[in-house]
């Protein structure tokens, strides 16, 4: 059975940094590339970053560029998301990815909140 669970979430002052991380299980994880995705109260869940699975190369929102870093430890089937100079703009709940075989999973999420 596929799982995905997020952890790492919290309250955390503007400008300050905070990692989040989710465990995959239930599947080969080394095969698949991870996404980090986040959604706000009243708006569409948007992609925040991803990670391949073989060369590791990451791509970012416009939004995250620069603040954000996404990375894999593929032995210990986890993403991590490494977030800095947080802003209250990056206030949402924050889910971990993948798609197999056209079918989307999705972790239950951790919030994380910036206060200004």
């Amino acid at each position: 059975q596929v799982q995905l669970v997020e952890s790492g979430g919290g309250l955390v002052h503007t400008g300050g940094s905070l990692r989040v991380s989710c465990i995959a299980s239930g599947f080969r994880f080394r095969d698949y590339t991870m996404r980090w995705y986040r959604q706000a109260p009243g708006k569409e869940r948007e992609l925040v970053a991803s990670i391949t699975n073989i060369s590791g190369t990451t791509t970012y929102g416009d939004s995250v560029k620069g603040r954000f870093t996404i990375s894999r430890d593929n032995a210990r089937n986890t993403v991590y998301l490494q977030m800095s100079s947080l802003k209250p703009e990056d206030t949402a709940v924050y889910y971990c990815h993948f798609r197999r075989d056209l079918v989307d999973y999705w972790g239950q999420g951790t919030q994380v909140t910036v206060s200004s």
